[in-house]
């Protein structure tokens, strides 16, 4: 199964609820939720309460990611906030294990994430420990970008582990400057989560670019 995971980064936050319903009526899966502190990253989107606003609005799942120099001292809060999947940062976490441990007893689902310069085998010790592993395929921190195209050998190696490991559908997210034209090969290489944002809420028709992509995958 693909999942489609919108990100309202790209959105127009003035009508944020009436974008996210009209993804969730195209068939969205999730909604990709970046949270950006300006430190690791060099942007700032949005917080916590967002998170817990579109949680008490809409029954989608919420896929949450901190793109945060220090994801340990929010886990708590990104979870009771609302998150469903929640992605933290391979290169900010001191025990790895332990981190995503404690997601999975607050009751959310734990996600390692690790950026385009960081080496796949770097997130093999904890597959297990995790429910979806995000492969970031641009630099993080801003929308917008394109693809490096590098990033889904990670994907392919990533997913070549987990199916010898017996891990069949395992989740494996791809984020950043996937689009129609290209979402074919991020899943041909192995990505079942598919984070996309202006191809998205870029479009005016936001139910049907959703449509579209899916159809676009299957290819």
């Amino acid at each position: 199964m693909i999942y489609i995971s919108p990100s309202i980064l790209a959105s127009n936050f003035a009508i944020l609820g009436e974008q996210v319903a009209a993804a969730q009526a195209g068939g969205a899966n999730m909604i990709h939720v970046d949270v950006m502190d300006g430190v690791f990253v060099p942007n700032i989107s949005f917080g916590f309460p967002i998170i817990k606003s579109l949680s008490a609005h809409f029954s989608i799942p919420l896929d949450v990611h901190l793109m945060i120099d220090d994801p340990d001292k929010y886990v708590t809060l990104a979870c009771e906030s609302g998150a469903d999947f929640l992605s933290v940062h391979i290169e900010r976490l001191s025990d790895p294990h332990k981190t995503l441990s404690k997601i999975r007893t607050l009751g959310v689902h734990p996600s390692l994430t690790v950026s385009p310069k960081t080496p796949i085998e770097t997130v093999f010790p904890y597959i297990n420990d995790a429910d979806m592993i995000l492969i970031m395929t641009v630099e993080p921190g801003f929308g917008g970008q394109h693809i490096i195209p590098e990033t889904l050998e990670k994907v392919s190696a990533l997913r070549a582990e987990t199916d010898r490991r017996g891990l069949k559908g395992f989740k494996i997210e791809v984020d950043g400057g996937i689009r129609r034209e290209n979402i074919g090969t991020a899943v041909g290489a192995g990505a079942n989560v598919i984070v996309t944002g202006s191809a998205v809420f870029g479009d005016p028709d936001i139910s049907g670019a959703v449509k579209k992509l899916r159809e676009a995958a299957k290819k």
